[in-house]
Order: C-alpha cells, then sequence, then structure tokens
C-alpha cells in the first residue's frame, strides 16, 4: 500500500516511525487549512508561514496527537488556533513590554520629581540591560523599537533572513524581560 493512500492516522505512525515521506504528504494534504488558519488569526502572511512551519515541525518532534481522540485535520486546527493566539499575546506582551521600558522622560508631562527620577531610573535600566545583548540582538531591538522598523524590513536592510531576526529579537526581548524583572524585584 502507498503511502499517499493512506490515512491520516496511518501516516502520522508512518512518520512517528521514522518515514520522513509521510511527512509531505500530510502537509500537502492539511498546510493550506494551516496556513489559512494563521493568517486569519495573525493577518500576516510571513508569520502565517512561520507558523505553518512550526506546526508541522511539531508533527516530526512529536506531539501529543492521538487518533482515537479525533481527526488529525482537527487536531492541527486547533493546535494551529492556540499557536496563532500564543504569538498574538507573546507579539502584544512584549511590544508593551518594551514601550513602557523605553519611555522617554523628557516626553512626560509629569510633575512629579519622584516620577521623573523613576522614569529616568527605568530608562537607564533598560540601556544598561540592553548593552548586555549581543551584538546583533542590540541591532535588531534598536532598529525594531528606535527606529520602527518592521522585522521585514530590518531583514532587508542587515541583508539576513526574516527568520534569523525574530530569532534574534525574541531572544533578545526574552532576555531584556529577564534583566528587568531582575532588577525591579527587591
Amino acid at each position: 500500500m502507498s503511502l499517499s493512500s493512506q490515512t491520516d492516522a496511518e501516516l502520522f505512525q508512518a512518520l512517528r516511525a521514522g518515514q520522513t515521506d509521510a511527512l509531505s504528504i500530510l502537509y500537502d494534504r492539511h498546510a493550506g487549512l494551516v496556513y489559512g488558519l494563521a493568517l486569519k488569526v495573525l493577518g500576516n502572511t510571513q508569520e502565517a508561514e512561520d507558523l505553518t512551519q512550526d506546526i508541522f515541525l511539531t508533527l516530526v518532534r512529536g506531539c501529543s496527537y492521538d487518533p482515537k481522540r479525533g481527526s488529525l485535520r482537527t487536531f492541527l486546527a486547533v493546535l494551529t488556533r492556540s499557536r496563532s493566539i500564543d504569538r498574538l499575546r507573546s507579539r502584544r506582551s512584549a511590544l508593551a513590554f518594551l514601550h513602557r521600558w523605553r519611555s522617554n522622560p523628557r516626553e512626560t508631562a509629569s510633575d512629579a520629581p519622584l516620577e521623573f527620577v523613576f522614569q529616568n531610573e527605568q530608562s537607564q535600566a533598560v540601556q544598561t540591560a540592553l548593552s548586555q545583548l549581543s551584538e546583533s540582538q542590540q541591532q535588531i531591538l534598536k532598529l525594531a523599537y528606535y527606529e520602527g522598523l518592521s522585522q521585514s524590513e530590518i531583514a532587508q536592510r542587515l541583508e539576513i533572513p526574516l527568520g534569523t531576526v525574530k530569532a534574534r529579537a525574541r531572544r533578545g526581548l526574552l532576555q531584556l524581560r529577564q534583566m528587568l524583572t531582575n532588577i525591579s524585584q527587591p
């Protein structure tokens, strides 16, 4: 029996057994669904493409799919929706975090001297933490948050793959968050 005539459950089992050809068939069958859902939730073609790849990599690396509990199509749809929402939350959280920390005290209209001192300390803490990141992470975060460039624009300007920009930005933001959280805790 050829792989292409097997059910999704059989192909999933074949993939788990090491038959990588099964992945291409599963991809052909379900990539449209995964991409379409990701695009609908994320609203960005590049992120939808990245998430589609991530979802299928999850199948390769092992996931919690159980054919007895439902179809692979349903599993992929639920997984895609969940991961898309996670990405939205992460994006919003990272942006809110960085905007909160990078506020410029000279732009505030506060008359309270203590507020000015506190914001100045925050700004200094961000600059100090930023200087502890790798040069490539610093460069990407500065282009994104100080110059307002998108990740695609950064990739073009630096002539590096978009995935590299995304990975460095994410790692940099996570490291910044950790450093700044450590500073703000007593």
